[in-house]
């Protein structure tokens, strides 16, 4: 029965939310934040990377404090308000003319996150979420809701159509090409309508945003420890969200890129990966697997087709059923030997939306010698690997929508 309430956002003004909005700071290059820093005084980028006033990089506990006066300073100077009352906000983001988002804001409960109503299916990395916990509790707010999934729902997807006829509260379009409409939803009836569908769901399911949402849990006990008349209701029992239904989401691959054939000769290579898969070298020919259980390699100029013998794989629960887990039981691990898929400086990672014609541009310069292409996990593999407790390897899932930062923020 997850518990999902609505809150008084901290929203830019009608005016300037086009501009404030920002993709994730990690999402830009270097060149790209500056330009963006130069030209654009109201963008969010502004507010998490303060050290641009001074012309300096400045890094720690130093830049936390000065985030959190950089917020202020927008907030005084009226670039953002906040909501006088709790409410829902409905979003829709429309990528590149044809692909279509539509979900909720609200605040999701930690409770619910500690007692598994909301469902994980990835690891996380305790020193990233030790320093974004930290981060939290110096500034106070978090600009960036946690993806988080639930089954398609007629009662939610009423309202969502019904809403969606009245003129949005925010409606821009950015330079990469996304729209956006956004509605504030402020009716008493309606908000209660929105709580209890969600209360009458088994569980909903984190997308993106593991570390994230863990950081909330953590800053959550902290606070609490230190709040001699904790209640359970204070505002960082709860962490912001962006629900959206399953059928909404697309879900992309990691491919991977290994430095080295671990001491192996191409064809000694070729004859170990033998014992496991078919293999069909298609030369030239672009190949991008088209079902579970292939992968595309690309090695020393040509493209590979690996399909999978079932005979000589073990298939015992939903993870050994993951293309992901595949390949590193067969082949990185065994093969390769690469033990540890988060900290190996041999491997590195490319999101599906880069393709193999990345992965063989990346070969081709001499960077990596082999790659392997995935086919996309689904939502179904996600949630059933969740509900058994499991987890992931790392990259397995690239997942759209990409949330901006700085259109709804969360303070506590």
């Amino acid at each position: 029965m997850p518990v999902v309430k609505p809150f008084r956002a901290t929203r830019p003004t009608r005016d300037k939310v086009g501009l404030i909005a920002s993709k994730p700071y990690d999402t830009y290059t270097k060149a790209q934040i500056e330009a963006r820093l130069d030209n654009n005084p109201f963008s969010f980028l502004h507010i998490v990377n303060p050290g641009y006033k001074y012309n300096k990089e400045i890094s720690g506990k130093e830049r936390f404090g000065l985030v959190k006066n950089r917020f202020e300073e927008f907030k005084e100077d009226g670039s953002f308000q906040q909501d006088e009352k709790p409410c829902y906000y409905l979003h829709k983001i429309i990528y590149r003319n044809e692909i279509q988002f539509v979900g909720f804001v609200g605040a999701a409960s930690t409770e619910d996150y500690e007692n598994n109503s909301i469902r994980k299916h990835e690891d996380t990395l305790k020193e990233k979420v030790d320093v974004f916990t930290e981060y939290l509790k110096t500034v106070r707010f978090n600009a960036d809701p946690v993806l988080l999934t639930f089954p398609d729902n007629a009662v939610l997807e009423g309202i969502s159509q019904e809403l969606m006829q009245e003129r949005p509260e925010y409606e821009f379009t950015t330079t990469s090409r996304e729209t956006h409409h956004f509605w504030v939803i402020g009716d008493e009836a309606i908000k209660e309508q929105i709580e209890a569908e969600f209360k009458a769901m088994q569980h909903i399911y984190i997308a993106d945003g593991h570390h994230r949402s863990l950081s909330s849990i953590d800053l959550k006990k902290k606070l609490q420890a230190e709040n001699e008349t904790h209640t359970g209701y204070e505002a960082y029992n709860y962490f912001m969200g962006f629900f959206i239904p399953e059928s909404h989401l697309r879900i992309h691959e990691f491919n991977r890129l290994v430095k080295d054939l671990n001491g192996l000769s191409k064809d000694e290579f070729l004859i170990k990966l033998d014992e496991q898969f078919k293999i069909e070298n298609l030369k030239q020919n672009y190949y991008k697997p088209s079902k579970p259980h292939h992968f595309s390699m690309y090695l020393d100029g040509d493209f590979y087709e690996l399909n999978l013998r079932f005979r000589n794989y073990d298939f015992h629960d939903a993870l050994s059923r993951l293309d992901a887990q595949i390949l590193y039981n067969t082949i990185l691990k065994p093969i390769l030997g690469i033990e540890d898929l988060r900290n190996n400086s041999r491997l590195e990672y490319s999101q599906g939306q880069k393709d193999m014609a990345y992965v063989k541009g990346m070969i081709d310069n001499g960077e990596f010698e082999v790659g392997f292409g995935m086919y996309p996990a689904k939502i179904d593999e996600m949630k059933t690997i969740a509900d058994e407790g499991m987890k992931m390897p790392p990259k397995t899932t690239f997942i759209e929508p990409r949330l901006r930062s700085g259109i709804t923020i969360y303070e506590f």
